[in-house]
């Protein structure tokens, strides 16, 4: 990562990062009266004290959301068999996200496929029932035979929804510079999809829920809320830059309407990811009892709920992503956008007991030690959950939480311990 972005990143903690996203723009905060940051960095919150991001209300709500367990918390003494309280949770899980219906399995459409990088690439799409087409891409080892075990891919958040799959992927020696200075940020300068693929898995990577396909076009909304703005010269690095402030401020519009249609965001890219997983599954050369999940930051939180949901995931990594309802409340909500949140969920399971729905079903967690998303202490207690959710399902070598220095990343030596884990669980 170089020094410029990093020091951005410590600077403003906006949604160029992670996935995340605080929703109002300088001059949004100018009008409400609050301190701009200009220089220097960013106060870290005490976990142990009275500094909150909502102030006196912090501690007070913590208390009362902490006075028992969960309702739904494997780690209660009541919940004996994993199997029955599996089912309970889910159910609830479900009721409260509110997927969206997709319809019924969608006609791919193969749009293009060559041969790069010693890989099959196949460039497809497909329509749902509602918003434009989604765009994927496929990659497979050249000449590989005989059906291999599959990974649904997912993308980060990196406050880049003009961009979707490219982020992870690469299709040709002319990638677009931004996705060369991501990939170079967040990713050691690798498409990661590309790497798991040469090791002998089929990698699907499709566009995620306003994201590239599929973000919202500004040509859709009225002039009241796209500004200026329009989808002209979409390519050109100025109008990336303009569309991703845009789009981060459009967040809140997105999460707010989807609450009034009855459907929440982790609902609409639950709902999204399955049919992604169906397509994966359906393919005649991938084993459909050998596929698994991974991704970063957005693609974390999209990890936890399709691995934590679908028990067709028969290994995850969540990268980026594991931490505690209490961080959000406390500390860290400010850096993230607003998709990661349901509505009553957290009075029923902790953060990372979405995840730990899967148990006993194996997943590997991996997080950055100076993230600036979340705080170390909650990521440690984040882990403790797991461990303990594992360890009641008879299964604690199912689980394991690995940490790194630096920032928030998915860099070479934590894709290889990714790749290590999917290797010993699907092949």
């Amino acid at each position: 990562m170089n020094n410029n972005r990093r020091d951005a990143i410590k600077l403003i903690a906006l949604s160029a990062i992670g996935v995340a996203g605080t929703g109002f723009s300088k001059q949004q905060n100018s009008k409400m009266g609050a301190k701009i940051i200009t220089g220097g960095s960013l106060p870290v919150l005490n976990a142990g004290g009275t500094q909150t991001m909502i102030g006196a209300y912090g501690e007070p709500l913590v208390k009362m959301k902490d006075k028992t367990l969960p309702s739904l918390s494997f780690r209660r003494q009541s919940f004996k068999d994993i199997d029955k309280w599996r089912a309970r949770a889910k159910q609830t899980v479900l009721e409260r996200i509110a997927m969206p219906d997709t319809g019924p399995m969608p006609q791919v459409t193969i749009k293009k496929q060559y041969e790069f990088d010693g890989l099959h690439i196949e460039e497809q799409s497909w329509q749902l029932p509602y918003g434009p087409p989604t765009d994927a891409i496929l990659l497979k080892p050249i000449n590989a035979t005989g059906p291999l075990p599959g990974i649904l891919a997912f993308h980060d958040h990196g406050g880049n929804k003009y961009f979707g799959t490219r982020k992870i992927t690469k299709t040709s020696d002319q990638q677009h510079p931004l996705i060369v200075d991501h990939q170079a940020s967040y990713y050691t300068g690798r498409a990661w999809a590309n790497e798991i693929a040469k090791t002998g898995y089929v990698v699907l990577v499709p566009d995620a829920f306003t994201f590239g396909s599929r973000r919202v076009l500004t040509d859709d909304v009225p002039e009241s809320i796209k500004g200026k703005l329009n989808d002209n010269d979409p390519e050109n690095p100025e109008h990336i830059k303009a569309y991703n402030d845009w789009a981060a401020e459009h967040e809140h519009i997105m999460a707010k309407s989807l609450f009034c249609a009855g459907t929440t965001w982790p609902g609409m890219f639950l709902a999204e990811d399955t049919r992604a997983l169906d397509i994966l599954c359906a393919r005649k050369d991938v084993d459909p009892t050998r596929v698994g999940c991974a991704g970063l930051s957005g693609g974390g939180t999209r990890t936890g709920y399709m691995a934590g949901l679908d028990p067709r995931i028969k290994c995850a990594v969540c990268v980026g992503f594991m931490t505690t309802w209490n961080d959000f409340v406390l500390h860290k909500s400010f850096t993230h956008t607003w998709m990661i949140y349901t509505p009553i969920l957290p009075k029923e399971l902790d953060y990372p007991e979405i995840l730990g729905l899967r148990a006993p079903l194996p997943a590997l967690v991996l997080n950055d030690i100076q993230d600036e998303l979340f705080t170390l202490p909650e990521m440690k207690k984040a882990e403790k959950i797991l461990a303990d959710v594992y360890q009641k399902a008879g299964k604690p070598d199912h689980f394991k939480c690995s940490y790194y220095p630096g920032p928030h990343k998915f860099d070479l030596n934590m894709q290889t311990e990714a790749f290590a884990w999917f290797d010993k669980w699907l092949k």
